[in-house]
């Protein structure tokens, strides 16, 4: 499904991001680069910003358009700040990082990130289906593109990651004995370890005490103390054919 995601970088002017971009996406598990019209080459920056994921880089798809880019998508979503020039459906990030792994299922989707200095164009912006803006410190809201394009691929991660989970059964819920079956548990571990002579018959309490906090802090199964009350049984058995060959 992850491999039905394009990271499109339009007009990219510094090589350095690219590379920056290509380790952001590989982190969450997204191989699939575009660069549109890119202003610089990949370069020795770019493989050395990218840190393990030059494989990403280098293969990278350059086309000319955001067309050519965008063609083969169902869904295209384009990065931008809140505007209020262009009215447009807006996602917050995990709406559309669950988005994207939704239409993933259908075929190819495209998140879309402008030029560092101008981000998209208001034409660009108009061939995506939303728009996704990432809700930073509006006093300080300067995201370079290496950090937006690893925002939005952390939560179309945690959308894949959520779907994945959905696949499976949930957990089984363990079975915990009742209070009544843990204080039968209690006086027959009580009545072996006074027949071992382990505690005394004058002051049971003082290690009966530190038994039960003991138990209540490790708060066995069901399953468990059913095992625990055979092994008392069987200490009592044995116990008990001893005395009789005495």
């Amino acid at each position: 499904m992850l491999d039905n995601i394009k990271v499109i970088l339009v007009g990219t002017s510094h090589s350095g991001n690219i590379g920056s971009a290509a380790r952001a996406m590989k982190v969450m598990g997204l191989t699939e680069l575009v660069l549109v019209s890119p202003q610089c080459e990949v370069d020795d920056q770019t493989l050395s910003l990218a840190s393990g994921a030059g494989d990403v880089a280098e293969n990278a798809l350059i086309v000319d358009t955001l067309d050519e880019a965008i063609a083969d998508c169902v869904l295209v979503v384009g990065s931008s700040a809140r505007s209020r020039t262009l009215e447009w459906p807006m996602l917050e990030p995990r709406e559309c990082g669950r988005k994207f792994i939704q239409h993933a299922q259908q075929g190819k989707v495209a998140l879309v990130f402008g030029r560092e200095r101008t981000g998209l164009t208001n034409e660009e912006l108009q061939k995506c289906h939303y728009h996704v803006c990432i809700p930073a410190n509006p006093q300080y809201s300067s995201l370079n593109l290496a950090m937006a394009v690893q925002t939005l691929s952390y939560e179309i991660r945690m959308a894949w990651l959520e779907q994945q989970a959905a696949q499976y059964p949930a957990a089984v819920i363990e079975e915990y004995p009742r209070h009544k079956e843990l204080e039968l548990f209690y006086q027959h571990l009580e009545n072996v370890i006074l027949k071992t002579q382990f505690i005394s018959q004058d002051k049971p309490n003082l290690v009966m005490n530190k038994l039960r906090r003991l138990f209540s802090r490790t708060r066995p199964e069901t399953q468990e103390l059913n095992m625990l009350r055979g092994i008392l049984t069987s200490v009592e058995k044995s116990l008990a054919e001893q005395n009789n060959k005495d």
